[in-house]
């Protein structure tokens, strides 16, 4: 498995945003994918974005695609979610995940590795 540290939330006006940050150790992350999910104060965990292990594909939810951008930098053993144009229902806990292979995915089930989640509150 890889261990997983998120950081970067906190509390943002609507319209604003966050960079979250996800540190990696353990085994290599350059090769796996990397996903972030959310979940909201009584609902159930939802898939955000993923990344191939060489960036060369994405993919966001409905929900935040144009809004949000997932990316990595390998060297660094980083992932990184910019999130802009902050909207209140963004408000949730934030979760990094990565999978032993290479190739994205939008389950939660096909990762191995979670953070610890980072909490994200967008006030209106």
């Amino acid at each position: 498995q890889v261990q997983l540290v998120e950081s970067g939330g906190g509390l943002v006006q609507a319209g604003g945003s966050l960079r979250l940050s996800c540190a990696a150790s353990g085994r290599t992350f350059s090769s796996n994918a990397m996903g972030w999910f959310r979940q909201a104060p009584g609902k159930e965990r939802e898939f955000v974005a993923t990344i191939s292990w060489r960036s060369d594909y994405t993919y966001y939810a409905d929900s935040v695609k144009g809004r949000f951008t997932i990316s990595r930098d390998n060297a660094k053993n980083t992932g990184y979610l910019q999130m802009d144009s902050l909207k209140p229902e963004d408000t949730a806990v934030y979760y990094c995940a990565a999978r032993a292979t290479g190739v994205g995915s939008i389950l939660g089930a096909d990762f191995d590795s979670w953070g610890q989640g980072t909490r994200v509150t967008v006030s209106s």
